[in-house]
């Protein structure tokens, strides 16, 4: 079993503690509110939106809109201007780290890609915890997946209304990503044939609101066909917390 990180900003034995967060998630603990993705209908494809951070105009002239069914994503990939693009501000290397495994270039203006989930699967669930000194704690599960060789991508996003920030569409902007892989180096053990399951402290990117914060996630089989899709919502703890 191996794991690839995108981003790699925790350390320390202190954020365990965080780590436990997504697991309180997913065993259906309620603290300040209770964000997962039960109870969400499942997108039926992903449109992947990415704009140079050199290029503000294709902020603020909107880009391709998702068809009925999608999920629209928007990466900011780092410009060649470095911190004095326009909106290097919200600029992520995990935007690059996404177009390697597409094997797209990165755009000079903007660029974006579509994906139709396949043969989907259920059992796809992604949950985080309140925000706590910078930090969320994520998870992403997959039961009963099946023997062969899974990936998953799991986001942090920010979502940004139509009107604000200078958009004039919503916008899920992308503010950190764990990219994991499961059997790539033989069989699932027994564990892993019942379900995938990672969990992570996560950064909140500086600039971003923890109120407008969610996560996204997804499975990919070893045909590298996208099999599920899942995106967390947040309603209010119960009277008793």
């Amino acid at each position: 079993m191996t794991h690839q990180v995108c981003n790699r900003s925790w350390t320390g034995a202190g954020l365990l503690a965080l780590a436990a967060l997504a697991g309180l998630a997913s065993a259906g603990v309620r603290a300040q509110s209770f964000c997962s993705s039960d109870g969400q209908r499942q997108p039926a494809g992903l449109l992947e939106r990415f704009i140079s951070a050199d290029c503000e105009a294709c902020w603020s002239q909107g880009g391709p809109r998702p068809a009925p069914g999608e999920l629209a994503l928007d990466w900011i990939v780092p410009g060649s201007k470095g911190d004095d693009a326009a909106l290097s501000a919200a600029a992520s290397r995990d935007a690059l780290t996404r177009l390697a495994a597409l094997d797209r270039a990165a755009p000079a203006a903007s660029d974006a890609v579509r994906h139709r989930v396949q043969a989907a699967r259920p059992g796809l669930r992604v949950s985080h915890g309140p925000p706590i000194n910078g930090y969320l704690g994520t998870s992403i599960e997959f039961k009963s997946p099946g023997p062969g060789h899974w990936s998953s991508w799991l986001l942090l996003v920010e979502t940004i209304p139509a009107g604000a920030e200078g958009t004039p569409i919503e916008r899920n902007l992308v503010r950190n990503a764990l990219e994991s892989s499961w059997g790539g180096s033989g069989p699932l053990s027994r564990d892993e044939l019942a379900r995938l399951y990672e969990s992570r402290p996560t950064s909140i990117a500086d600039g971003a609101r923890p109120s407008r914060l969610r996560v996204v996630g997804w499975v990919l089989d070893g045909r590298g066909r996208l099999r599920a899709i899942a995106q967390s919502h947040c309603t209010p703890a119960g009277p008793g917390g």
